[in-house]
């Protein structure tokens, strides 16, 4: 085929663009990080216009760079970091405050009061989300409350709300299409996964005013075409899906039990259960993994706040490393972690815990540690966070797990992924393409344009670039994630402080 499939993957902490062949192959890829604001302890945000102007250059500069035109892109797939959350004018299309990102903690009371009042079973029951600031309905809320006159604004029908997704098809469309798909609304705390519309009673538990609320779409149709003077010619929208979403679908996890893991900013498990949503016992998530073909498919997924965002602490916090990549030689200048556990913490811990109060703590440490230590520490903390959910993924599933598939860019690192491998018991497995991510996205789109026939025909591009055996003893596995419980709950003496 002579044309490409342009995906759009707008992450936490840079825009990137990719553009892909029909088979799947990476051609062409551009990325430009932005910035993070930091208003207060525990509060993120983002400059929307920044996000918007990024990934719009690096859009052209994907194509720029291998001799194409827009007219050659079949379509363009968006995958984005989910659950951060924009308000915009309708009419001006300017943004009434910056994203707050879904890091970010300041509903935190907000949610305990929710909790206090009763509502956790409403939410879980229709959303299959818990209580937490780390979804979009808190953070929305906050927003119509504490930015000027929003509140009536929104109630006039002058506001739009959406997660990043949205925002990006409204700057694309110029302010034509206000739209998200089902795997990005199921992460608002607003979105029933049993009817596949906005809530009417948590709608209003949140105090959200319906005319701030995008039309909720399936993950591949198209949607429209981008505005004249955007990228040069008109190109269909085709594919959106939540970034783990995606990322699963790029991972061809297709079957009942599949799952993969994203490792990112954060961690993000996924398991396949179904065209039958299973509601967790463990504080797990039900989301919708996509909507394809009218078909809804479901996944339970463990949400892990920080992972790789834990190495880039140890460049930027704590200085012991460079860059990024010089971590894994770090960590394997010394045999072990030297019982020194790392639990990162810093906003709180994420699933099975799910303790927004939780604080960044390191235990073991004696006259012996060192930086290696602490860097193998912050390492293998990624994979034990990992390996207490698919634990609890095992309980609330009843499905045995085969194997773990894996992307995101700490996949890379051969040491995290045999020590994954050793404490989940399971074999590890990284395909050959890690952009996952941006490839879901593509595919979702490629299948509404039919540049891709079916799933079948994607299935049959997957391939395996290393399969990562476990090799330690049960007895070491079970003393070593005992040793991390003890950590974790250290972690977790903190109260709010009134």
């Amino acid at each position: 085929m002579t044309q490409y499939i342009l995906a759009f993957d707008q992450g936490t902490t840079s825009s990137r663009a990719i553009v892909f062949n029909h088979s799947g192959d990476i051609l062409s890829i551009a990325q430009k990080e932005f910035r993070q604001i930091f208003p207060q302890p525990g509060w993120v945000e983002h400059d929307a216009n920044e996000i918007w102007s990024s990934q719009l250059g690096v859009a052209n500069e994907a194509i720029a760079h291998i001799g194409i035109r827009a007219r050659d892109i079949a379509a363009i797939g968006i995958t984005n970091q989910r659950e951060t959350t924009l308000v915009w004018d309708r009419k001006t299309g300017q943004p009434i405050h910056n994203a707050i990102v879904w890091q970010d903690r300041r509903t935190a009371g907000h949610c305990d009061q929710l909790k206090a009042a009763g509502y956790e079973s409403t939410f879980q029951q229709k959303t299959g989300l818990v209580i937490d600031s780390y979804f979009s309905g808190t953070k929305l809320k906050w927003l119509l409350d504490h930015v000027p006159n929003a509140r009536q604004r929104a109630e006039r029908g002058e506001l739009a709300f959406g997660t990043i997704d949205s925002w990006l098809v409204w700057k694309l469309t110029d302010g034509e299409l206000h739209i998200t798909d089902a795997t990005n609304a199921c992460r608002t705390l607003l979105f029933n996964i049993h009817t596949c519309e906005w809530d009417e009673e948590l709608l209003e538990i949140l105090e959200i005013p319906r005319s701030v609320l995008p039309e909720v779409r399936s993950s591949s149709e198209v949607y429209g075409h981008t505005a004249e003077g955007i990228l040069g010619a008109r190109v269909a929208i085709a594919g959106i899906a939540g970034d783990q979403q995606a990322a699963t679908f790029g991972q061809v996890c297709g079957d009942r039990g599949m799952a993969k893991n994203t490792y990112g900013t954060g961690c993000f498990v996924l398991l396949n259960i179904g065209d039958e949503p299973v509601l967790s016992r463990y504080k797990l998530l039900t989301t919708i993994a996509w909507k394809l073909n009218h078909r809804i498919n479901y996944a339970l997924e463990g949400s892990i706040f920080i992972a790789g965002a834990v190495v880039q602490w140890l460049r930027d916090g704590l200085g012991i490393i460079r860059n990024s990549a010089e971590v894994e030689s770090l960590a394997m200048s010394v045999p072990d972690n030297g019982d020194v556990y790392l639990v990162p913490a810093f906003v709180g811990l994420g699933a099975p815990h799910w303790d927004s109060y939780a604080r960044g703590t390191i235990v073991g440490l004696t006259r012996g540690s060192t930086s290696a230590h602490i860097a193998r520490a912050a390492l293998e903390s990624i994979a034990y966070q990992t390996a207490d959910v698919l634990i609890a993924m095992r309980q609330d599933s009843n499905l045995e797990l085969s194997e773990l598939r894996v992307n995101g860019g700490a996949s890379r690192n051969d040491l995290l992924m045999q020590f994954q491998a050793d404490v989940l018991g399971v074999p590890v497995v990284r395909p050959k393409i890690t952009e996952t991510t941006a490839l879901g996205a593509a595919y979702l789109a490629g299948l509404a344009v039919g540049y891709w026939q079916d799933e079948a025909e994607i299935a049959q591009q997957w391939q395996v670039e290393r399969r990562f055996e476990p090799n330690m003893s049960d007895d070491q596995r079970h003393t070593l994630l005992a040793s991390w419980h003890q950590a974790v709950d250290r972690a977790r003496w903190q109260s709010p402080i009134s």
